[in-house]
């Protein structure tokens, strides 16, 4: 009796937690964006003009106010406004570092020629005989490679479940293994702690551990 009650309730947990996640983050992406209605000032908002609210008129707004600043920053005035607001956040040292830290992180992972991570790879952290999946990042690390006087490639190391976060390592080209794994293998792979990995995927890395 009890095996199964442990079994329906874990059946039941799968069904509505992955649902309840999924809910989460969109709710929390509407709310982001239904909250640019506040940009509007309040003699100007549907429930005072039309004398009723307007559901989601504040994502109507937000993708309005992307659109139009995305046009504006992609003609040539706009582009030297940018440069010009860009260069005066430079000067102030705190507020420098942050926005130039997360533009240059968005440009890499939304830019029109952008390839965050290369390819899956198998790399020894964090010792030798300790394997774990790593992605490519970069390559021809210039100054890296002048100091150590070796050829190094960056490689994220990501953690369990939670791949966001991890460790940026150098390693030496020839110690890097490249994976015949796609990136979504990769990152089920590490999300489900190793558990979640489909036959082909799991027959490469077996292959590719045993001859390293």
């Amino acid at each position: 009796m009890m095996h199964n009650l442990r079994k329906y309730l874990i059946a039941g947990l799968l069904v509505w937690l992955p649902l309840a996640a999924t809910v989460f983050v969109i709710r929390l992406l509407i709310n982001l964006l239904n909250r640019t209605i506040l940009l509007i000032p309040p003699e100007f908002r549907p429930e005072t003009v039309l004398g009723f609210s307007i559901p989601g008129f504040g994502i109507i707004v937000g993708i309005f106010i992307l659109l139009v600043t995305g046009m504006f920053a992609a003609n040539l005035f706009g582009r030297r406004m940018v440069n010009f607001w860009e260069s005066i956040l430079g000067r102030i040292p705190l507020v420098r570092t942050i926005y130039t830290s997360v533009k240059q992180v968005l440009e890499t992972f939304f830019g029109s020629d952008s390839r965050p991570f290369r390819k899956v790879v198998l790399v020894e952290y964090p010792k030798e005989d300790v394997w774990c999946l790593g992605f490519l990042s970069n390559k021809g690390l210039e100054k890296a490679c002048e100091k150590s006087g070796r050829n190094l490639v960056s490689v994220f190391v990501p953690t369990t479940p939670n791949p966001t976060s991890g460790f940026i390592v150098m390693y030496p080209e020839e110690s890097v293994t490249e994976l015949d794994m796609t990136m979504e293998e990769a990152f089920k792979y590490i999300i489900s702690m190793g558990v979640v990995i489909n036959p082909e995927a799991k027959d490469k890395l077996a292959q590719t551990t045993a001859g390293s």
